[in-house]
């Protein structure tokens, strides 16, 4: 009968060859002439094309990998730019290596290659590589930068190295503005910094959003007191940069304390932006001792005095919510998209901001400021084709001419056989949409296409000469004799299209050859046609317009993508072209008609 003392050693010895064998596959006899398999490699990281940025140096990289043989490894070896920096020769599993803690800390700038090599015990080897680069420290590229934060890889500012400090589960969308990644918000998760580098006599910051409408209001970046003992909003120092429905749109806010009390900088209209067109937003704003301004791709939206701002109390930077200090009013987390964060310690100008924002996106904004409410596009035709708003010419088919007289400014188009211009639809496809100008009518071809935005139809048996897919876009066209022409529209919505035709109240004689001024006016749910100010035809839509596939307006025909009933170039005169992202009421298109008389 064993002793207690036996059964003791017993247990300890089964406990300890059991232990030793955790972790390991079980043995299985295998045919050494089975290993028909080369091994497999996987490697985590670094990954191929990443761009490393640190605020140093020589930077610190943890190499990340798995190699894997069907029979048994005998050998994996790392390598980095040429030189070898690992060997592994055993493994507690023959025949998988898993290495997650292989740190290399003397990354130069520059492109590197990591090279992992498998061999296993028949001699076969597998070899995998990725190519990745380290970028240069970044150094303060504009004035006054005392912060930048791209959002690539992670939350970090690449001035101080200061690493953001996370809320709920913010991530690093691969859909950008610029370079590699951009915050991407979600339900309760923002970022918080320490605000003592930024509480100077002038502030401002900059960055591109694409707005998630999801919640429908949301604070963007602000430094606010903490909350009163109610749990309401301290106004009297700090800032507060949110947003908040308006009717469908996102309107975008400023609230500065002054000390003594607050000041709100609110456009109104001007700072509406329409979440449903998906497009990046530039946004800025700056505070000085005597204003403050609110930009929106480069444009002033709202400006006024200021007396200064006043820091007491504030205790907190919070980017993409108002939590914790400015929350009394429900602006909490934003789900949208930001990137190209940038803060400064002064006011910077309106020029600096333009260049901020082509440096960001290559866009050079113009100088032209907006006449009216919702206008995205104007194309006076003064001795050019440019589009005002971003000095980018029309590209020009045939061969358009000028009508060496105008209703406004110096000249009009005047459009010439197998001639019209064509320009892109980059930011101009919104849920509203409108268009004005002055037409003088050349009745000369009996038909033509005035304006037209619609999708290639490669499916017609004529394509590409012969082309008339209807189910997205507009056209607005012509079509008649001498004596009558009617003017006609028709919309796109998806899986139908919609007509609107006035028949006689949408047509006049043309042998008269007057200016008159045309509009057409898209909603979600209606389409109409003016002459001079006055609704001649008018319909409902099944559904807003559908852009799908429209890449490109056309302007003084139907061609390309109208071609089919013979809706080709128009030898008539147009001025003052100008595009909306809204549905213009009666009123606004008789005030923009009055306006150039």
């Amino acid at each position: 009968m064993k002793t207690i003392y036996q059964l003791c050693l017993l247990a300890i010895i089964g406990a300890v060859l059991y232990s030793c064998d955790e972790g390991i596959d079980s043995l299985t006899e295998v045919d050494p002439g089975a290993d028909a398999s080369a091994p497999s490699i996987t490697i985590n990281s670094p990954t191929e094309g990443l761009a490393v940025k640190v605020n140093e140096e020589l930077a610190t990289i943890t190499i990340k990998f798995e190699a894997q043989d069907d029979i048994e490894l005998g050998s994996v070896e790392v390598w980095l730019d040429g030189s070898r920096l690992s060997n592994y020769t055993t493994f507690k599993d023959y025949r998988r290596l898993i290495v997650d803690d292989l740190v290399y800390n003397k990354l130069a700038d520059g492109q590197h290659e990591l090279s992992i090599i498998a061999n296993d015990l028949d001699g076969k080897s597998t070899t995998e590589m990725v190519n990745f680069s380290k970028e240069p420290a970044y150094v303060a590229k504009y004035d006054g930068e005392i912060l930048y934060m791209p959002f690539e890889g992670g939350f970090v500012d690449l001035l101080s190295f200061e690493e953001a400090e996370q809320y709920g589960n913010p991530t690093i969308s691969e859909e950008s503005l610029a370079g590699d990644g951009a915050y991407a918000g979600a339900e309760n998760a923002y970022l918080t910094l320490d605000p003592e580098r930024f509480k100077n006599a002038e502030f401002s910051a900059i960055f591109w959003l694409k707005v998630n409408a999801v919640p429908d209001r949301a604070g963007i970046l602000t430094m606010s007191p903490p909350l009163d003992d109610a749990g309401g909003n301290v106004l009297t120092s700090g800032f507060r940069f949110f947003r908040e429905n308006a009717g469908g749109k996102q309107r975008f806010k400023l609230n500065v304390g002054t000390g003594a009390g607050n000041s709100w900088f609110d456009g109104a209209e001007a700072a509406d932006i329409d979440p449903g067109t998906d497009e990046w937003v530039n946004m800025a704003f700056t505070i000085s001792g005597t204003e403050a301004i609110v930009y929106i791709d480069g444009q002033i939206v709202s400006q006024g005095a200021l007396t200064g701002i006043d820091w007491t109390d504030v205790n907190i930077m919070s980017i993409m919510s108002g939590v914790p200090n400015f929350s009394g009013w429900n602006h909490l987390s934003d789900q949208s998209l930001m990137d190209e964060l940038r803060i400064f310690n002064k006011a910077i100008s309106q020029d600096e901001i333009k260049q901020i924002i082509q440096d960001d996106s290559g866009i050079v904004v113009s100088d032209y400021p907006p006449t009216f409410n919702g206008e995205v596009f104007y194309m006076p035709f003064d001795e050019d084709y440019m589009n005002l708003f971003t000095d980018t010419e029309a590209t020009i088919i045939g061969s358009p001419d000028f009508a060496g007289e105008s209703v406004s400014g110096d000249n009009a188009y005047a459009g010439a056989t197998d001639s019209y211009l064509s320009f892109p639809t980059n930011g101009l496809t919104s849920d509203e949409f409108s268009a004005t100008f002055w037409y003088k009518v050349n009745a000369e071809p009996s038909s033509a296409g005035i304006l037209v935005a619609g999708p290639e139809d490669s499916e017609n048996a004529g394509y590409p000469e012969t082309q008339n897919l209807r189910t997205n876009g507009f056209r607005f066209f012509r079509e008649g004799d001498a004596t009558r022409q009617i003017f006609k529209l028709n919309v796109g919505t998806g899986d139908a299209e919609a007509w609107v035709d006035g028949g006689d109240a949408a047509a006049f004689d043309p042998s008269g050859s007057e200016w008159v001024h045309m509009a057409i006016t898209i909603s979600a749910d209606t389409a109409t046609i003016y002459f001079d100010g006055v609704a001649v035809a008018t319909n409902s839509l099944p559904a807003g317009i559908d852009w799908s596939g429209c890449d490109m307006f056309s302007i003084g025909s139907g061609a390309p993508r109208f071609t089919e009933w013979g809706h080709l170039s128009d030898n008539s005169f147009i001025d003052e072209l100008r595009f909306y992202n809204k549905a213009l009421t009666e009123e606004e298109v008789q005030e923009i008609r009055n306006y150039d008389l």
